[in-house]
């Protein structure tokens, strides 16, 4: 029988942790930073359901308790997990009871355990309903969307027992061959800065010290600068000043610290010769003594096993973490032994209980003490009809011919050919479980039901993935001469098959020639990033035919796209959309939808152009002899079926003083500094435009200014001939810059305010700002 859990549950979380650590033993504390098993090796399938195994039992008997488990209902490849082996909805909530039973009833203080699970687009778990990923959720440029179904995927984990979600948030494309760029929100930290933000408001619900059932704590990955690792290799290490990582790789975690994350995920990569889960300056520093978090930081999967190499062995390794600023582990052979670390020395017990403090209060502010178990629960609507939404405002077209789409009355026969035209599992990203026979539309389905009375939609493969086999060729070339329009399906997949080979940490293991058919996802890296053979052969004979060709790329990373200009009439980024996806691209081919996505990342030509981010610093660069330097498609880019016009901006004054911009008024007039914009629509369909604000450093600063940064962005509707002015507040933050001492401030000289579509089609005016501060907005 257990201690009972607290002594006053009317007393504030601190008073509560302080209570319990009081009286818990050293053996039991290493226990509440313990993460190392894996959630699915803590039950079995049986003939009459489910049961915990003796694993699972001796590891909560080894440590009189367990901090978290990890994936209970995780079920891809890589676990081994699958629909007749793992654990659905209808079980979710039951097995995870049985789990936190057996912690709460056979260990001495009965201390709740964390049920941790991935949530990177929707909970991985069986029945767990996908979202699109985060490159094509960063393409709606709609964060309040976001927040709609993200706060109902975290109900749906919620109601299966689970208590926190692990989302990718943090990283930027900085580098499109890196195979994790679909879990970025896109290249640029403001946008990214307000996806967190609107993650953790719909995960966590409203700032406060309790999550309420029906939301779940969230943790951010991955912290800090992961997409920029050298090459776009995945867990590389990164070449970062301390400017780089502020002004770029800080602003997200930032924002969602801001928000109120309940915890952060140390990334794998090093900065300056340390990785993230021991680099002190990072988790500690900046985390937690410049922006005052007072949450959790959990480690990667077998992070700080990879210390062993500088501290000499896992008990070190452990200490070296734990002293840096680490809380919980993830799988690793180290933090399991910290009790042995306290006794040698290597880090003093305090220390140890700072951090198991801060996964104590994340299981008060969940209510875990109060109420450890979900029981009978009616399940919450899945966000099924969000993510159908997202797909949708998430296609985005950028190139067009200005006739071929939408596709009218007068075509007949539609043929839709390429290796992602058929195939749910291509076009749902890399983290994802097995779904259920049945579910999901891919882009040909799509097309077969959106299509009007009297329009045939054939179907040739053409291609493979990956790989030179013409075979299919000659069949899907023969289909689309005899059509009067071709759907050209291409681009890459991040699907795991049964024969995909793991590393330890779970990232795909894909060798030269690739006979799984990963292009992309954790461990998929590339070199080049063109399409591969098959693919460009087959658009190469598609094109040939003379019948009009729209592209639609399905994929995880912007790949490098040849000048289609001549040759293709219309093309469209799907990204991965998710299983509905193929409902919303067929919307919008057929025009019952009409395309509102924007780019989330610069496309490039080539890989050899890269970096190709748009905002990189200004040093008057030009082109290549052999190639632009510019993107082949600019960050912000996207075409629609209607036209829209742009004005100059106006600003309501065009000189301000720092302090005014810190306080948000002028001095004479108390009121703030505006930019407008004019927009109309001159063309004859309605649509919604999402307008760009970009600013400019002309003249001062202590650093060399970058070529352009978004600093803001609406969305508005408009109709036919309509006319609309679209007003932005110019404030500290829209002008604010790092400083030398690493801070965030405005400083003083001539900038210009720039709106427009895109990063590349901007107008401008310009703003004096005529005096120094020393108020930063950091």
């Amino acid at each position: 029988m257990s201690e009972p859990m607290f002594r006053d549950p009317t007393a504030p979380v601190a008073d509560r942790v302080g209570d319990l650590l009081a009286r818990m033993t050293l053996t039991e504390k290493a226990g509440q930073v313990n993460q190392r098993m894996y959630g699915w090796d803590a039950y079995e399938r049986t003939p009459s359901g489910h049961r915990l195994t003796g694993a699972f039992r001796t590891e909560v008997a080894t440590y009189d308790g367990m901090g978290a488990l990890y994936g209970l209902q995780r079920a891809d490849p890589w676990s081994g997990v699958t629909a007749a082996t793992g654990i659905g909805a209808a079980d979710g909530a039951r097995v995870s009871d049985d789990v936190q039973r057996h912690v709460v009833e056979n260990t001495r203080l009965g201390i709740p355990v964390l049920l941790v699970e991935e949530m990177p687009h929707g909970l991985q778990a069986l029945d767990g309903t996908l979202l699109p990923v985060n490159l094509a959720v960063g393409a709606t440029w709609n964060p309040e969307l976001y927040e709609e179904a993200v706060a109902l995927a975290a109900a749906q984990l919620r109601s299966r027992g689970g208590h926190v979600a692990l989302v990718s948030a943090l990283d930027l494309v900085r580098d499109p061959r890196w195979g994790r760029a679909e879990e970025c929100f896109g290249e640029d930290p403001y946008l990214a800065a307000r996806f967190t933000e609107a993650l953790v408001r719909g995960v966590q619900g409203p700032p406060g010290e309790r999550i309420e059932p029906d939301r779940a704590a969230v943790v951010l990955k991955h912290f800090a600068g992961q997409g920029a690792t050298v090459g776009g290799r995945n867990s590389a290490a990164t070449e970062l000043g301390t400017r780089e990582l502020h002004e770029i790789h800080l602003e997200a975690a930032l924002a969602g610290v801001r928000a109120g994350a309940a915890g952060v995920m140390a990334a794998y990569n090093e900065f300056d010769g340390l990785p993230c889960a021991a680099n002190r300056e990072l988790l500690t520093g900046i985390l937690r003594e410049r922006w005052g978090f007072t949450g959790l930081v959990m480690a990667d999967g077998l992070a700080i096993d990879r210390l062993v190499r500088l501290a000499g062995d896992p008990a070190a390794a452990g200490a070296m973490a734990l002293k840096a600023g680490t809380d919980l582990s993830l799988w690793d052979d180290s933090f399991p032994r910290l009790e042995q670390a306290v006794r040698r020395g290597l880090v003093d017990e305090h220390t140890l209980d700072t951090a198991v403090g801060r996964v104590l209060a994340l299981k008060f502010r969940l209510g875990l003490f109060e109420q450890p178990y979900t029981g009978e629960r009616v399940p919450p609507p899945g966000p099924e009809h969000l993510s159908e939404r997202i797909a949708r405002e998430s296609v985005t077209l950028l190139a067009h011919d200005g006739m071929t789409l939408p596709l009218t009355g007068s075509v007949r026969r539609v043929a839709v050919v390429g290796p992602n035209a058929d195939s749910v599992p291509q076009q749902i990203g890399d983290y994802t479980a097995p779904q259920r026979p049945g579910t999901g539309i891919t882009v040909l389905d799509g097309l077969r039901a959106a299509a009007p009375d009297g329009v045939e939609v054939v179907h040739a493969r053409g291609s493979d993935l990956v790989g030179g086999d013409l075979s299919a060729l000659p069949a899907a070339v023969a289909l689309a001469a005899d059509a009067d329009v071709a759907v050209v399906v291409l681009g890459g997949s991040s699907a795991r098959a049964s024969g995909t080979r793991f590393d330890a940490n779970g990232a795909a293991v894909v060798s030269v020639g690739n006979p799984v058919g990963m292009t992309c996802g954790e461990g998929v890296d590339l070199a080049e990033l063109g399409l591969p053979e098959g693919q460009s052969a087959l658009l190469d004979a598609i094109t040939a035919t003379g019948t009009p060709v729209a592209v639609v790329l399905v994929q995880g990373r912007p790949h490098a796209l040849p000048d289609l200009s001549d040759r293709a009439e219309a093309v469209l980024s799907a990204w991965y959309p998710g299983p509905w996806g193929g409902r919303a691209v067929a919307d919008v081919l057929f025009g019952t939808a009409e395309p509102i996505g924007r780019l989330p990342v610069s496309v490039p030509r080539s890989a050899a152009q890269l970096p190709v981010f748009y905002n990189g610093k200004d040093h008057g660069y030009r082109g290549y002899v052999d190639q632009p330097a510019t993107a082949r498609h600019a960050f912000g880019h996207g075409m629609g079926y209607t036209t829209v016009e742009y004005g100059e901006p106006r600003l309501s004054r065009t000189s301000v003083t720092a302090a005014e911009l810190a306080t948000g008024t002028s001095a004479s007039t108390e009121e703030p500094l505006l930019c407008t914009v004019e927009i109309r629509n001159t063309g004859d369909r309605s649509t919604r435009e999402t307008v760009q604000l970009y600013v400019r450093r002309v003249v001062g600063g202590t650093s060399w200014p970058r070529v352009r940064e978004l600093r803001g962005f609406t969305r508005t509707v408009l109709e036919p001939g309509e006319r609309t002015e679209v007003c932005f507040r110019v404030g500290a933050q829209t002008l604010a810059s790092v400083t030398r001492e690493g801070e965030r401030a405005v400083e003083p000289g001539e900038f210009a305010i720039e709106t427009g579509p895109s990063s590349d089609r901007t107008h401008s005016t310009r703003l004096l700002v005529t005096t120094p501060t020393t108020n930063g907005t950091r």
